[in-house]
């Protein structure tokens, strides 16, 4: 294996190289940082890197090292603490802040023998789905430079696609791993409610859930088995599985029911004909290895419900926003952020407590009987985005109408939020390849809590139509 095709190796088997003595974890740290300062300057997908913590740290791995992903180089999302290093949501109040403790994923990935090179870009306040934020400029997808990486684990989903490391951490309140693992051509799982812990900050979300975004499902359920959990003080949690996550996704999955639809929630939204041919192929392809498939047309044009989910949605957001002003030790004002973002927390500032409550109460109503809807199906299967991914500036957070923006973005990814707001887990897989040449993913959703059986049919179509050995264009230049 050559020292650029490293890093495109598994976690898991760059694990092992390193447990058997094959290759160092300087080594691998080495070639990471080395891609870092390649491959950058195009990318724009790094707030900051830690070459000397680094190093420093791979220094104390040695062969042996039990630890399941022992000398394995990865990144954070910026919206997540590092300690010793910046966290700025990607807003300018927090743009010099340094915390001095590590959140649970960030420890728990230490724990597992994780070594972080740097953390991740994304769209201020992790709003958009797409990685354009004011306070770094716009970060391009690996596989065409004028695009989109999608987000808000945009940046996260451009060091991987881009060979820089084999994993990067995510979180998804709307889609913001799904999405970007579409439009860079990764796997990106958003877990079931309250499976990993969002401690020490809060103690369960409603929307809200860290993940990854690797290359192959094995990856992600090895991964979330290290990720998932209870922590203390914890006011939610997912029931603990049966079995480890990685040993479910290796078994195979049965014969299953599966439901297809490419009926948008979004009753505006239109699915580009491309978008929608992935979900005719990929449900041709789960009949060929046994499953039933139906066609069906959730209830989720349901009146308000987009309403619902943007008021719920953008009071988290407004939260965020309130804290970056705690941070900065004062009230926010439209200068300190992007018009989109203003508009937002001056419309969350006119809603009343009760207000606020209530939508919340209400959209778990409509996500009840979402679910009941789907109970007699294993797996749903949807278009992973409406559109191809966008070109750059196409969502301006400082148009003239700047909500616009936020309602126009909504078309882009209208299958994602939904199943934030059921809870349910879900995974983008890249299962095939546009006429473009850009990757064309589908979503599957699970039933509530059941990420292993999800994994095990997600592998099933690794297995069936391996994706992981693709590379973008610009990584095929750097390789060649």
């Amino acid at each position: 294996m050559s020292e650029n095709d490293l890093l495109f190796a598994s976690a898991t088997e760059l694990a092992e190289m390193v447990r058997s003595g094959e290759v160092s974890a300087r080594e691998l740290v080495q070639s990471s940082l080395e891609r870092i300062e390649e491959l950058d300057p195009k990318l724009n997908a790094f707030v900051q890197v830690d070459a000397e913590g680094a190093l420093q740290a791979a220094d104390q791995i040695r062969a042996g090292d039990e630890r399941p992903f022992a000398g394995v180089p990865t990144a954070i999302k910026n919206n997540r603490p590092v300690k010793g290093m910046r966290l700025t949501y990607g807003c300018s109040l927090m743009a010099d802040y340094v915390p001095d403790y590590d959140h649970n994923v960030t420890r728990r990935l230490r724990d597992a023998g994780f070594i972080i090179v740097g953390t991740t870009t994304l769209p201020e306040y992790g709003i958009l789905p797409t990685t354009e934020a004011r306070l770094f400029g716009p970060t391009r997808n690996p596989w065409d430079l004028e695009r989109t990486t999608g987000g808000s684990s945009g940046g996260a989903a451009a060091a991987v696609a881009a060979g820089i490391v084999p994993v990067a951490h995510g979180n998804d309140g709307g889609g913001s791993v799904r999405i970007p693992a579409a439009c860079c051509g990764l796997v990106g799982l958003k877990p079931a409610r309250g499976r990993i812990s969002l401690a020490p900050e809060l103690g369960d979300s409603s929307l809200g859930i860290d993940g990854m975004l690797t290359r192959t499902v094995a990856d992600t359920a090895a991964i979330l088995d290290v990720l998932a959990g209870y922590e203390l003080g914890d006011a939610t949690w997912a029931p603990p599985p049966a079995e480890t996550f990685a040993v479910a996704a290796q078994r195979p999955p049965g014969r299953l029911r599966v439901a297809a639809t490419t009926f948008p929630p979004v009753s505006d939204a239109v699915v580009d004909p491309v978008c929608a041919r992935a979900v005719v192929d990929a449900a041709e392809l789960l009949r060929s290895l046994g499953h039933e498939v139906e066609e069906i047309e959730p209830p989720w044009q349901t009146e308000g419900l987009r309403e619902l989910f943007g008021a719920v949605f953008s009071n988290q957001i407004a939260l965020s926003i309130a804290y970056s002003g705690n941070v900065a030790g004062r009230e926010p004002t439209a200068e300190d952020m992007e018009p989109m973002s203003w508009a937002i927390f001056s419309m969350i500032s006119k809603m009343g407590a009760v207000e606020g409550l209530a939508a919340a109460v209400r959209l778990q109503a409509h996500a009840r009987q979402l679910v009941s809807f789907l109970a007699p199906f294993d797996a749903l299967l949807t278009p992973a985005l409406a559109e191809r991914p966008l070109p750059l500036g196409t969502l301006d957070t400082a148009a003239p109408q700047p909500m616009s923006t936020f309602t126009r973005s909504g078309l882009f990814t209208p299958f994602t939020p939904i199943f934030n707001a059921t809870g349910q887990p879900g995974i983008s897989v890249p299962l095939f390849e546009g006429e473009d040449g850009l990757p064309l993913a589908v979503q599957l959703v699970g039933r509530p809590a059941a990420e292993g059986p999800l994994l095990a049919l997600a592998a099933q179509l690794d297995d069936a139509q391996p994706w992981a050995q693709r590379r973008a264009p610009m990584v095929q230049g750097v390789l060649d």
